[in-house]
């Protein structure tokens, strides 16, 4: 199986140094500059489960190369439609695309671009590429999750198994990969919503009663308008999440509020802009979200 990883950073890098480690046909799309550097250097890993060296298979878009049976989507959300023009070259009817991008907006996208092939997928990982190019991995959990969305991609799908696992990395193939996929969404959304609001970690948040409160009542705005939207959340969503809330390291910040420390672009739109939009849409009253949605456009405005 021949595979094609878009970007070679934190989790595209990491997740695809994995699959070559095994041994398994995997190509990274990156830009000249990139290559360049990834020729000179190599693609390294340093991580907590071993670390990685590799002369990685590299190809820019101005090159040709077949097309590829699996595409993994590992961009950002604002880099979405650069990396679909980017990808077309190398997409054929058998290709299956595996977006991991946080929340569900990028399906529709996708899924207008490239049709049924688009399957479910999403990632837990700590990684990003130090000053001298090296992807650093820090912490014990380095997942993928993937499994299909439709009746139609479920043979397809479980013919990766055999690809995706037995790596040094917990490639899960789910049967519930769409409910995964909203859970995560929405425990990310009031992660960096409340974050990135306060400018603080999740610790001194939940020190105090009412940042407690404010996470709850931004939870369950946010799970209701998903509800609304057809998501399959449990019924003890709120209560597992608020479960992980209190438990979470003192510390924790969401890469959103790392991002607006860096001064970078953020992710507002695609997550907690998209529940806006559905709020509306329901005609739906979330004061917490348009305080962290407003929050966000101020910063962005700024830039």
């Amino acid at each position: 199986m021949r595979i094609l990883t878009v970007g070679a950073g934190g989790v595209g890098g990491y997740f695809g140094a994995r699959l070559a480690e095994k041994g398994e046909d995997v190509t990274f799309l990156v830009r000249e500059k990139k290559k360049a550097r990834l020729l000179e250097t190599g693609l390294k890993v340093e991580s907590i489960h071993g670390n990685i060296e590799l002369t990685p298979s590299l190809l820019t878009t101005s090159e040709h190369a077949e097309p590829f049976d699996l595409i993994l989507f590992t961009t950002k959300s604002y880099q979405l439609q650069q990396a679909i023009e980017d990808v077309r070259p190398f997409v054929a009817e058998h290709t299956l695309l595996l977006p991991l991008l946080n929340g569900v907006a990028h399906y529709e996208i996708l899924d207008q671009a490239f049709g049924q092939n688009v399957i479910g997928g999403l990632c837990f990982i700590e990684s990003a590429v130090d000053s001298d190019g090296t992807i650093q991995q820090t912490s014990q959990v380095h997942r993928l999750v993937y499994g299909s969305r439709t009746a139609h991609q479920e043979q397809k799908v479980e013919k990766l198994y055999k690809h995706l696992s037995g790596t040094n990395a917990e490639f899960t193939l789910s049967t519930k990969v769409d409910q995964e996929i909203w859970q995560k969404y929405l425990f990310i959304t009031v992660a960096s919503g409340i974050t990135s609001l306060f400018r603080s970690s999740i610790g001194p948040i939940r020190a105090f009663e009412e940042g407690k409160s404010f996470i709850r009542r931004l939870l369950t705005e946010c799970t209701t308008i998903m509800k609304a939207e057809g998501a399959p959340l449990p019924p003890t969503i709120i209560a597992d999440h608020m479960h992980t809330f209190e438990s979470v390291g003192y510390d924790m910040k969401s890469s959103m509020l790392r991002d607006m420390e860096r001064r970078s672009t953020t992710e507002a739109d695609h997550l907690q802009g998209y529940l806006v939009e559905k709020a509306a849409k329901h005609d739906m009253d979330t004061p917490s979200l348009i305080a962290v949605f407003t929050n966000l456009r101020l910063y962005e405005n700024q830039l």
